[in-house]
């Protein structure tokens, strides 16, 4: 099955979707120093990277792996959220149907943190994960479809002692977005197109994010932060 690029997409690229939702998340400038905004890998950097540019805050990553089924990996039946400590989130019913033999679930947690730790190295080097207690977190990624991801992230982040959590994104399917509302998240969309298909469909230029956007967008994030707020705390 073939599907059309929107005839006339609402973004030009993953900067334009970041700019336009900075714009719309403008009144959270004031409270700049509580701000923290966390990208979803890594789609979600050169998004994040505009609305922590537009705020003046800092920029960090949201790492979530999957946790797949034994033997059927692309099923997921949780995830991982790296912290200190890590969350575990568990899909009970997805548990229930697949019924993972006992220590499968806790080694694929330490796999997946192994790999989680492996990535933050290569985009972040030895700084460690921005301090989210009491902090306004804005959790950002470049489109939303199932909202699986998604929703594993502002689970975790709820049990993170944060102020105040909030998804955003360019664009969500109508159905997805009232889910997540429905489960209690607050969530900042500013496209429902019909007929929703894919993210990339929505955007005139949707290139893969390369490992070496990621660390410059990581970077280059670190201009606009006074020294003493360098990445950290």
């Amino acid at each position: 099955m073939f599907f059309n690029r929107a005839a006339t997409a609402p973004f030009k690229d993953r900067h334009d979707a970041g700019q336009k939702l900075a714009e719309a998340l403008k009144n959270f400038k004031s409270q700049r120093d509580k701000v923290v905004v966390l990208a979803l890998p890594r789609g979600g950097v050169p998004v994040a990277f505009e609305v922590a540019k537009s705020l003046g805050a800092p920029l960090d990553l949201l790492m979530v792996r999957k946790i797949g089924a034994p033997g059927h990996e692309e099923y997921g039946i949780g995830a991982v959220v790296e912290g200190n400590p890590p969350e575990l989130v568990m899909n009970e019913d997805a548990v229930k149907y697949t019924q993972p033999p006992e220590g499968y679930v806790q080694a694929m947690m330490e796999k997946q943190l192994k790999e989680i730790a492996r990535q933050r190295n290569r985009y972040l080097g030895d700084r460690p994960p921005l301090s989210l207690a009491g902090k306004i977190a804005i959790v950002v990624d470049d489109g939303i479809a199932t909202g699986g991801t998604a929703r594993v992230a502002m689970k975790a982040l709820r049990q993170k002692n944060v102020a105040k959590a909030l998804l955003a994104s360019p664009l969500a399917p109508s159905d997805t977005l009232a889910e997540l509302r429905a489960e209690g998240n607050e969530v900042l969309v500013l496209e429902t197109p019909p007929n929703f298909s894919a993210v990339g469909l929505h955007y005139t230029k949707f290139d893969q994010t390369s490992d070496e956007e990621v660390i410059d967008c990581l970077e280059k994030s670190r201009e606009w932060l006074p020294k003493s707020n360098d990445l950290k705390n």
